[in-house]
């Protein structure tokens, strides 16, 4: 349930952390955010990329979808035009 022992420790975790933080220069403090930024570039970029190349894949299948269908796209385009025509009266 709860143990104030391990509560303590991670008190005392954290009061040494936020001292250390504290005392630090500002050019450390620095350093310490680029660093951490520059960690979380490459997972962002590799998550962008994917999701790039996803979206082309799926652009092509819709514009092969409308080229097939053009009366139909034009309807569904429509419909939708109107039900948020509709949603957006009421608000």
């Amino acid at each position: 349930m709860f143990k104030s022992g391990e509560l303590g420790e991670e008190l005392q975790a954290l009061k040494s952390e936020a001292s250390r933080l504290l005392n630090m220069h500002a050019d450390d403090r620095l350093g310490a955010a680029s660093n951490r930024s520059e960690a979380l570039v490459e997972p962002i970029k590799a998550a962008l990329r994917e999701l790039g190349e996803t979206l082309g894949e799926e652009e092509e299948h819709v514009e092969r979808l409308i080229a097939e269908r053009p009366i139909a796209a034009l309807a569904s385009a429509f419909a939708l035009g109107v039900a948020i025509g509709f949603m957006l009266r009421r608000h």
